[in-house]
Protein backbone atom coordinates (compact mmCIF):
# COMPACT_ATOMS: atom_id res chain seq x y z
CA UNK A 1 0.00 0.00 0.00
CA UNK A 2 2.80 2.41 0.92
CA UNK A 3 4.48 1.72 -2.45
CA UNK A 4 1.28 2.54 -4.36
CA UNK A 5 0.91 5.83 -2.47
CA UNK A 6 4.52 6.68 -3.25
CA UNK A 7 4.06 5.98 -6.94
CA UNK A 8 0.92 8.11 -7.02
CA UNK A 9 2.71 11.06 -5.47
CA UNK A 10 5.64 10.72 -7.84
CA UNK A 11 3.26 10.77 -10.79
CA UNK A 12 2.29 14.35 -9.97
CA UNK A 13 5.48 15.55 -11.67
CA UNK A 14 4.01 14.62 -15.05
CA UNK A 15 2.17 17.25 -17.13
CA UNK A 16 -0.37 14.72 -18.40
CA UNK A 17 -1.97 14.27 -14.97
CA UNK A 18 -4.77 16.79 -14.56
CA UNK A 19 -4.85 16.30 -10.77
CA UNK A 20 -1.32 17.67 -10.48
CA UNK A 21 -0.68 21.41 -10.38
CA UNK A 22 1.73 22.13 -13.24
CA UNK A 23 2.61 25.67 -14.25
CA UNK A 24 2.56 26.36 -17.97
CA UNK A 25 5.41 28.27 -19.56
CA UNK A 26 4.16 31.85 -20.25
CA UNK A 27 6.22 32.06 -23.45
CA UNK A 28 4.55 28.95 -24.87
CA UNK A 29 1.14 30.16 -23.74
CA UNK A 30 1.70 33.43 -25.62
CA UNK A 31 2.70 31.56 -28.78
CA UNK A 32 -0.38 29.34 -28.61
CA UNK A 33 -2.64 32.34 -27.99
CA UNK A 34 -1.11 34.14 -30.97
CA UNK A 35 -2.26 31.55 -33.53
CA UNK A 36 -4.91 33.16 -35.76
CA UNK A 37 -7.59 31.15 -37.63
CA UNK A 38 -8.22 34.24 -39.77
CA UNK A 39 -4.64 34.39 -41.03
CA UNK A 40 -4.67 30.63 -41.59
CA UNK A 41 -7.87 30.91 -43.64
CA UNK A 42 -6.47 33.76 -45.73
CA UNK A 43 -3.34 31.77 -46.55
CA UNK A 44 -5.22 28.60 -47.44
CA UNK A 45 -7.51 30.55 -49.76
CA UNK A 46 -4.54 32.31 -51.33
CA UNK A 47 -2.73 29.03 -51.99
CA UNK A 48 -5.87 27.49 -53.49
CA UNK A 49 -6.22 30.55 -55.75
CA UNK A 50 -3.10 29.56 -57.67
CA UNK A 51 -5.44 26.98 -59.31
CA UNK A 52 -2.83 24.23 -59.41
CA UNK A 53 0.44 23.79 -57.58
CA UNK A 54 1.39 20.57 -59.32
CA UNK A 55 5.16 19.99 -59.24
CA UNK A 56 5.24 19.98 -63.07
CA UNK A 57 2.98 23.03 -63.47
CA UNK A 58 3.85 26.50 -64.77
CA UNK A 59 6.71 28.31 -63.01
CA UNK A 60 6.70 31.62 -64.93
CA UNK A 61 3.15 32.88 -64.33
CA UNK A 62 2.55 35.23 -61.41
CA UNK A 63 -1.00 33.99 -60.88
CA UNK A 64 -1.06 30.28 -61.67
CA UNK A 65 1.14 27.28 -60.93
CA UNK A 66 3.78 26.17 -58.50
CA UNK A 67 6.26 28.94 -59.34
CA UNK A 68 3.85 31.68 -58.32
CA UNK A 69 2.94 29.74 -55.19
CA UNK A 70 6.50 29.33 -53.96
CA UNK A 71 7.35 32.98 -54.62
CA UNK A 72 4.29 34.04 -52.63
CA UNK A 73 5.16 31.72 -49.71
CA UNK A 74 8.69 33.11 -49.57
CA UNK A 75 7.46 36.71 -49.74
CA UNK A 76 5.04 36.09 -46.87
CA UNK A 77 7.73 34.52 -44.70
CA UNK A 78 10.20 37.27 -45.62
CA UNK A 79 7.65 39.85 -44.48
CA UNK A 80 7.10 38.04 -41.18
CA UNK A 81 10.86 37.90 -40.67
CA UNK A 82 11.29 41.62 -41.28
CA UNK A 83 8.45 42.50 -38.91
CA UNK A 84 9.97 40.30 -36.20
CA UNK A 85 13.42 41.89 -36.37
CA UNK A 86 15.13 39.92 -39.12
CA UNK A 87 16.25 36.77 -37.27
CA UNK A 88 14.04 34.48 -39.42
CA UNK A 89 16.13 33.68 -42.52
CA UNK A 90 14.14 32.58 -45.58
CA UNK A 91 15.60 30.98 -48.70
CA UNK A 92 14.85 28.73 -51.64
CA UNK A 93 16.30 25.23 -51.55
CA UNK A 94 16.41 24.34 -55.26
CA UNK A 95 17.65 21.17 -56.96
CA UNK A 96 17.17 19.19 -60.15
CA UNK A 97 15.13 16.01 -59.80
CA UNK A 98 15.97 13.36 -62.42
CA UNK A 99 13.23 11.68 -64.43
CA UNK A 100 11.41 8.89 -62.60
CA UNK A 101 8.05 7.11 -62.56
CA UNK A 102 6.10 10.30 -61.78
CA UNK A 103 8.62 12.73 -63.29
CA UNK A 104 8.65 12.37 -67.12
CA UNK A 105 11.74 14.54 -67.50
CA UNK A 106 14.21 16.21 -65.15
CA UNK A 107 12.52 19.06 -63.30
CA UNK A 108 13.61 21.81 -60.96
CA UNK A 109 12.08 21.40 -57.50
CA UNK A 110 12.18 24.14 -54.89
CA UNK A 111 11.57 24.02 -51.15
CA UNK A 112 10.92 27.22 -49.23
CA UNK A 113 12.92 27.09 -45.99
CA UNK A 114 12.80 29.53 -43.07
CA UNK A 115 15.37 29.11 -40.29
CA UNK A 116 15.15 30.65 -36.82
CA UNK A 117 18.60 30.18 -35.23
CA UNK A 118 18.88 28.98 -31.67
CA UNK A 119 20.42 31.27 -29.07
CA UNK A 120 22.10 28.82 -26.70
CA UNK A 121 25.58 27.72 -27.73
CA UNK A 122 25.04 24.18 -26.43
CA UNK A 123 21.80 23.87 -28.44
CA UNK A 124 22.50 26.03 -31.49
CA UNK A 125 23.25 23.01 -33.67
CA UNK A 126 20.17 21.11 -32.46
CA UNK A 127 17.44 21.36 -35.11
CA UNK A 128 13.68 20.87 -34.97
CA UNK A 129 11.87 20.83 -38.33
CA UNK A 130 8.18 21.39 -39.13
CA UNK A 131 6.80 21.10 -42.66
CA UNK A 132 3.85 21.04 -45.01
CA UNK A 133 3.95 20.34 -48.76
CA UNK A 134 2.78 23.07 -51.12
CA UNK A 135 2.43 21.01 -54.29
CA UNK A 136 -1.02 19.66 -55.21
CA UNK A 137 -2.58 17.19 -57.64
CA UNK A 138 -5.79 16.30 -59.48
CA UNK A 139 -7.13 12.76 -60.04
CA UNK A 140 -4.35 11.94 -62.51
CA UNK A 141 -1.07 12.40 -60.65
CA UNK A 142 0.59 13.38 -63.94
CA UNK A 143 -1.99 16.08 -64.77
CA UNK A 144 -0.11 19.37 -64.38
CA UNK A 145 -2.73 21.52 -66.13
CA UNK A 146 -6.15 20.92 -64.55
CA UNK A 147 -7.22 22.88 -61.51
CA UNK A 148 -5.96 21.28 -58.30
CA UNK A 149 -6.50 23.83 -55.50
CA UNK A 150 -5.20 21.48 -52.78
CA UNK A 151 -6.89 23.42 -49.97
CA UNK A 152 -6.65 20.58 -47.48
CA UNK A 153 -3.89 18.53 -49.14
CA UNK A 154 -1.81 20.38 -48.28
CA UNK A 155 -2.45 24.11 -48.12
CA UNK A 156 -3.70 23.38 -44.60
CA UNK A 157 -0.30 22.06 -43.53
CA UNK A 158 1.58 24.87 -45.28
CA UNK A 159 -0.65 27.53 -43.68
CA UNK A 160 -0.07 25.94 -40.27
CA UNK A 161 3.68 26.00 -40.84
CA UNK A 162 3.60 29.62 -42.00
CA UNK A 163 1.51 30.70 -39.03
CA UNK A 164 3.94 29.05 -36.62
CA UNK A 165 6.92 30.65 -38.36
CA UNK A 166 5.35 34.11 -38.23
CA UNK A 167 4.18 33.88 -34.62
CA UNK A 168 7.46 32.40 -33.39
CA UNK A 169 9.81 34.59 -35.48
CA UNK A 170 10.17 37.22 -32.73
CA UNK A 171 10.73 34.63 -29.99
CA UNK A 172 14.04 33.25 -28.81
CA UNK A 173 14.65 29.54 -28.38
CA UNK A 174 17.62 27.50 -27.25
CA UNK A 175 17.55 25.23 -30.30
CA UNK A 176 17.20 26.08 -34.00
CA UNK A 177 13.80 25.86 -35.70
CA UNK A 178 13.34 25.08 -39.40
CA UNK A 179 10.01 25.84 -41.09
CA UNK A 180 9.64 24.25 -44.53
CA UNK A 181 7.17 24.28 -47.42
CA UNK A 182 8.33 21.36 -49.56
CA UNK A 183 7.43 20.40 -53.12
CA UNK A 184 7.36 17.13 -55.02
CA UNK A 185 5.45 15.27 -52.30
CA UNK A 186 2.72 13.98 -54.59
CA UNK A 187 5.31 12.85 -57.15
CA UNK A 188 7.44 10.92 -54.64
CA UNK A 189 8.41 12.90 -51.50
CA UNK A 190 11.19 14.53 -53.50
CA UNK A 191 11.48 17.87 -51.71
CA UNK A 192 11.64 16.43 -48.21
CA UNK A 193 13.98 13.65 -49.36
CA UNK A 194 16.42 16.20 -50.76
CA UNK A 195 16.47 18.25 -47.55
CA UNK A 196 16.84 15.16 -45.36
CA UNK A 197 19.68 13.87 -47.55
CA UNK A 198 21.50 17.19 -47.29
CA UNK A 199 20.99 17.25 -43.52
CA UNK A 200 22.50 13.78 -43.25
CA UNK A 201 25.47 14.69 -45.45
CA UNK A 202 26.14 17.84 -43.43
CA UNK A 203 25.83 15.98 -40.15
CA UNK A 204 22.99 18.17 -38.89
CA UNK A 205 21.60 17.09 -35.55
CA UNK A 206 17.89 16.95 -36.41
CA UNK A 207 16.39 16.07 -33.03
CA UNK A 208 12.82 15.94 -34.30
CA UNK A 209 10.75 16.46 -37.44
CA UNK A 210 7.00 17.12 -37.67
CA UNK A 211 5.00 17.11 -40.88
CA UNK A 212 1.46 18.43 -41.14
CA UNK A 213 -0.37 16.87 -44.07
CA UNK A 214 -4.16 16.96 -44.49
CA UNK A 215 -5.05 18.73 -41.23
CA UNK A 216 -7.91 20.80 -42.66
CA UNK A 217 -11.18 18.98 -42.11
CA UNK A 218 -13.06 18.04 -38.97
CA UNK A 219 -15.82 16.28 -40.93
CA UNK A 220 -15.62 12.69 -42.17
CA UNK A 221 -17.16 11.30 -45.36
CA UNK A 222 -20.18 10.08 -43.36
CA UNK A 223 -20.85 13.59 -42.05
CA UNK A 224 -19.63 12.96 -38.50
CA UNK A 225 -17.76 15.93 -37.08
CA UNK A 226 -14.78 15.75 -34.76
CA UNK A 227 -13.14 19.11 -34.16
CA UNK A 228 -11.53 18.09 -30.88
CA UNK A 229 -8.88 15.61 -31.98
CA UNK A 230 -6.06 15.00 -34.43
CA UNK A 231 -4.16 11.84 -35.32
CA UNK A 232 -0.44 11.72 -34.62
CA UNK A 233 1.44 8.89 -36.35
CA UNK A 234 4.67 8.02 -34.54
CA UNK A 235 6.68 4.82 -34.91
CA UNK A 236 10.38 4.56 -35.71
CA UNK A 237 10.69 0.78 -35.55
CA UNK A 238 9.90 -0.07 -39.22
CA UNK A 239 12.61 2.32 -40.40
CA UNK A 240 15.10 0.58 -38.10
CA UNK A 241 14.07 -2.82 -39.42
CA UNK A 242 14.39 -1.66 -43.02
CA UNK A 243 17.82 -0.17 -42.36
CA UNK A 244 18.99 -3.30 -40.58
CA UNK A 245 18.34 -5.37 -43.70
CA UNK A 246 20.19 -2.84 -45.88
CA UNK A 247 23.50 -3.87 -47.39
CA UNK A 248 24.89 -0.39 -46.81
CA UNK A 249 28.14 -0.18 -44.87
CA UNK A 250 27.86 3.46 -43.91
CA UNK A 251 25.18 5.97 -42.94
CA UNK A 252 22.18 4.88 -40.92
CA UNK A 253 22.33 1.09 -41.44
CA UNK A 254 25.09 0.22 -38.91
CA UNK A 255 23.49 2.43 -36.27
CA UNK A 256 20.13 0.79 -36.94
CA UNK A 257 21.56 -2.67 -36.37
CA UNK A 258 23.06 -1.57 -33.06
CA UNK A 259 19.84 0.17 -32.07
CA UNK A 260 17.71 -2.87 -32.83
CA UNK A 261 19.97 -5.11 -30.78
CA UNK A 262 19.53 -2.83 -27.79
CA UNK A 263 15.78 -2.67 -28.33
CA UNK A 264 15.35 -6.43 -28.50
CA UNK A 265 17.43 -6.86 -25.35
CA UNK A 266 15.48 -4.34 -23.31
CA UNK A 267 11.88 -4.42 -24.57
CA UNK A 268 11.99 -1.00 -26.22
CA UNK A 269 9.88 -1.73 -29.30
CA UNK A 270 7.65 1.23 -28.39
CA UNK A 271 10.45 3.49 -27.22
CA UNK A 272 12.38 4.54 -30.32
CA UNK A 273 13.19 8.27 -30.47
CA UNK A 274 10.15 8.68 -32.75
CA UNK A 275 7.87 7.05 -30.18
CA UNK A 276 9.31 9.40 -27.55
CA UNK A 277 8.70 12.41 -29.80
CA UNK A 278 5.08 11.40 -30.37
CA UNK A 279 4.54 10.77 -26.65
CA UNK A 280 6.00 14.19 -25.88
CA UNK A 281 3.93 16.07 -28.48
CA UNK A 282 0.73 14.46 -27.21
CA UNK A 283 1.40 15.41 -23.60
CA UNK A 284 2.51 18.98 -24.34
CA UNK A 285 -0.20 19.59 -26.97
CA UNK A 286 -3.01 18.47 -24.70
CA UNK A 287 -1.55 20.47 -21.83
CA UNK A 288 -1.55 23.78 -23.73
CA UNK A 289 -4.72 23.20 -25.78
CA UNK A 290 -7.25 22.01 -23.17
CA UNK A 291 -10.12 19.88 -24.43
CA UNK A 292 -8.23 18.81 -27.55
CA UNK A 293 -7.03 15.20 -27.89
CA UNK A 294 -3.95 14.04 -29.76
CA UNK A 295 -4.67 10.45 -30.81
CA UNK A 296 -1.27 8.80 -30.71
CA UNK A 297 -1.08 6.00 -33.30
CA UNK A 298 2.04 3.78 -33.18
CA UNK A 299 2.44 3.50 -36.95
CA UNK A 300 4.81 5.44 -39.21
CA UNK A 301 1.80 6.68 -41.23
CA UNK A 302 -1.65 5.62 -42.38
CA UNK A 303 -1.94 2.07 -43.70
CA UNK A 304 0.50 1.59 -46.62
CA UNK A 305 0.69 5.37 -47.17
CA UNK A 306 3.37 7.96 -46.59
CA UNK A 307 4.35 11.57 -46.16
CA UNK A 308 7.27 13.95 -45.88
CA UNK A 309 8.42 12.62 -42.50
CA UNK A 310 9.37 9.26 -43.99
CA UNK A 311 12.65 10.43 -45.62
CA UNK A 312 13.70 11.66 -42.18
CA UNK A 313 12.77 8.37 -40.53
CA UNK A 314 14.76 6.50 -43.16
CA UNK A 315 17.86 8.47 -42.20
CA UNK A 316 17.57 7.84 -38.50
CA UNK A 317 15.82 11.04 -37.43
CA UNK A 318 12.80 11.06 -35.12
CA UNK A 319 9.86 12.10 -37.33
CA UNK A 320 6.06 12.14 -36.98
CA UNK A 321 2.93 13.11 -38.93
CA UNK A 322 -0.21 15.03 -37.92
CA UNK A 323 -3.40 14.25 -39.92
CA UNK A 324 -7.10 15.00 -39.38
CA UNK A 325 -9.29 12.39 -37.59
CA UNK A 326 -10.96 10.92 -40.71
CA UNK A 327 -10.17 11.79 -44.33
CA UNK A 328 -12.93 12.47 -46.86
CA UNK A 329 -11.57 11.10 -50.13
CA UNK A 330 -14.11 13.03 -52.22
CA UNK A 331 -11.98 16.08 -51.42
CA UNK A 332 -8.53 14.57 -51.86
CA UNK A 333 -6.74 13.79 -55.16
CA UNK A 334 -9.92 14.54 -57.12
CA UNK A 335 -10.77 16.56 -60.23
CA UNK A 336 -13.18 19.37 -59.43
CA UNK A 337 -16.64 18.21 -60.55
CA UNK A 338 -20.20 17.70 -59.45
CA UNK A 339 -21.33 14.12 -59.92
CA UNK A 340 -24.99 13.35 -59.18
CA UNK A 341 -25.21 16.21 -56.72
CA UNK A 342 -21.96 15.33 -54.94
CA UNK A 343 -19.20 17.94 -55.07
CA UNK A 344 -15.70 16.56 -55.59
CA UNK A 345 -12.41 18.40 -55.32
CA UNK A 346 -10.07 19.76 -52.66
CA UNK A 347 -11.76 23.14 -52.25
CA UNK A 348 -11.51 25.73 -49.45
CA UNK A 349 -15.22 25.34 -48.70
CA UNK A 350 -14.48 21.93 -47.20
CA UNK A 351 -11.80 23.23 -44.80
CA UNK A 352 -12.58 23.99 -41.16
CA UNK A 353 -10.25 26.91 -40.50
CA UNK A 354 -10.85 26.99 -36.74
CA UNK A 355 -9.93 23.32 -36.60
CA UNK A 356 -6.69 23.96 -38.51
CA UNK A 357 -5.88 26.64 -35.95
CA UNK A 358 -6.34 24.15 -33.11
CA UNK A 359 -3.98 21.66 -34.76
CA UNK A 360 -1.52 24.50 -35.33
CA UNK A 361 -1.69 25.39 -31.63
CA UNK A 362 -0.88 21.80 -30.70
CA UNK A 363 2.09 21.89 -33.10
CA UNK A 364 3.30 25.24 -31.82
CA UNK A 365 3.15 24.20 -28.17
CA UNK A 366 5.14 21.04 -28.83
CA UNK A 367 7.65 22.71 -31.13
CA UNK A 368 8.27 25.60 -28.73
CA UNK A 369 8.62 23.26 -25.78
CA UNK A 370 11.15 21.11 -27.64
CA UNK A 371 13.20 24.14 -28.67
CA UNK A 372 13.20 25.65 -25.16
CA UNK A 373 14.08 22.40 -23.40
CA UNK A 374 17.46 20.74 -22.87
CA UNK A 375 18.56 17.96 -25.19
CA UNK A 376 17.48 14.40 -24.57
CA UNK A 377 19.96 12.76 -22.15
CA UNK A 378 22.46 10.52 -23.92
CA UNK A 379 24.07 7.19 -23.03
CA UNK A 380 21.17 6.31 -20.75
CA UNK A 381 21.59 2.83 -19.29
CA UNK A 382 20.04 0.35 -16.88
CA UNK A 383 22.67 -1.38 -14.80
CA UNK A 384 22.58 -5.14 -15.21
CA UNK A 385 25.73 -6.14 -13.31
CA UNK A 386 23.74 -8.26 -10.83
CA UNK A 387 20.27 -9.70 -10.28
CA UNK A 388 18.14 -7.46 -8.04
CA UNK A 389 14.64 -6.06 -7.64
CA UNK A 390 15.83 -2.44 -7.64
CA UNK A 391 16.49 -0.50 -10.85
CA UNK A 392 19.64 1.61 -11.19
CA UNK A 393 19.90 4.04 -14.11
CA UNK A 394 22.81 6.17 -15.29
CA UNK A 395 23.36 8.67 -18.09
CA UNK A 396 25.85 11.15 -19.48
CA UNK A 397 25.59 14.69 -18.10
CA UNK A 398 24.00 17.37 -20.29
CA UNK A 399 25.98 20.54 -21.02
CA UNK A 400 23.27 23.24 -21.05
CA UNK A 401 24.15 26.17 -18.75
CA UNK A 402 20.57 26.42 -17.44
CA UNK A 403 20.22 22.71 -16.66
CA UNK A 404 18.34 22.11 -13.39
CA UNK A 405 18.47 18.33 -13.29
CA UNK A 406 16.87 15.14 -14.50
CA UNK A 407 13.58 13.30 -14.22
CA UNK A 408 13.25 9.51 -14.25
CA UNK A 409 10.01 8.30 -15.85
CA UNK A 410 8.47 4.87 -15.90
CA UNK A 411 5.31 3.05 -16.95
CA UNK A 412 4.02 -0.48 -17.20
CA UNK A 413 4.70 -2.38 -20.45
CA UNK A 414 1.87 -1.80 -22.92
CA UNK A 415 1.01 1.67 -21.63
CA UNK A 416 1.31 4.44 -24.19
CA UNK A 417 2.27 7.27 -21.83
CA UNK A 418 4.54 7.68 -18.84
CA UNK A 419 2.67 7.08 -15.59
CA UNK A 420 5.22 7.69 -12.83
CA UNK A 421 8.17 10.01 -12.32
CA UNK A 422 10.67 11.28 -9.83
CA UNK A 423 13.12 14.21 -10.03
CA UNK A 424 16.69 13.42 -9.01
CA UNK A 425 18.51 16.76 -9.27
CA UNK A 426 21.78 16.88 -11.17
CA UNK A 427 22.79 13.33 -10.32
CA UNK A 428 23.72 11.17 -13.30
CA UNK A 429 22.95 7.91 -11.52
CA UNK A 430 19.93 6.94 -9.45
CA UNK A 431 18.48 3.77 -7.95
CA UNK A 432 14.72 3.20 -7.77
CA UNK A 433 14.32 1.01 -4.71
CA UNK A 434 11.82 -1.83 -5.00
CA UNK A 435 10.91 -0.96 -8.59
CA UNK A 436 11.95 -3.83 -10.80
CA UNK A 437 13.31 -3.46 -14.33
CA UNK A 438 11.36 -6.65 -15.10
CA UNK A 439 8.01 -4.91 -14.58
CA UNK A 440 8.40 -1.40 -15.99
CA UNK A 441 9.70 0.60 -18.95
CA UNK A 442 11.99 3.51 -18.03
CA UNK A 443 13.19 6.81 -19.46
CA UNK A 444 15.29 9.80 -18.37
CA UNK A 445 14.46 13.42 -19.27
CA UNK A 446 16.48 16.60 -18.72
CA UNK A 447 14.91 19.71 -17.14
CA UNK A 448 16.05 23.34 -17.18
CA UNK A 449 15.60 26.03 -14.54
CA UNK A 450 12.36 27.23 -16.16
CA UNK A 451 10.83 23.78 -15.87
CA UNK A 452 11.11 22.90 -19.55
CA UNK A 453 11.57 19.15 -19.96
CA UNK A 454 13.09 17.18 -22.83
CA UNK A 455 11.61 14.02 -24.31
CA UNK A 456 12.83 10.87 -22.60
CA UNK A 457 15.99 8.99 -23.42
CA UNK A 458 15.45 5.24 -23.42
CA UNK A 459 17.96 3.20 -21.38
CA UNK A 460 20.04 0.41 -22.90
CA UNK A 461 21.57 -2.40 -20.84
CA UNK A 462 24.71 -1.15 -19.06
CA UNK A 463 27.49 -3.36 -17.76
CA UNK A 464 30.76 -2.26 -16.15
CA UNK A 465 33.82 -2.70 -18.35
Amino acid sequence: MLRQIMLGLLACALPSFAACAVENNPQIEAIVAGISPQRIEARIRRLAAFHTRHTLSDTSSETRGIGAARRWIKAELDQCGREAGGRLKVSFDTFMQPASRRIPQAVEITNVVAVLPGTQAAALERYYVVSGHYDSRATDVMDAVSDAPGANDDASGVAAMMEMACVMAAQRFDATLVFMAVAGEEQGLFGSTHWAEQAEKQGLHVSGMITNDIIGSSTADDGKRDDRSVRLFANGLPALLAAQSSAATDGFAPRARKELKAITQSGGEFDTPTHQLGRYLKEIGERYVPGFTVKLIPRPDRFLRGGDHLPFLERGYAAVRFTEPAEDYRHQHQDIRNDKGVQYGDLPEFVDFSYVAQVTRVNAAGLASLALSPAVPQEVGIEVSELENDTSLRWRANTEPDLAGYRILWREPGEALWRYSTDVGKATRHTLKGISKDNFIFGVAAIDRDGNSSPAGFPRPWRPN
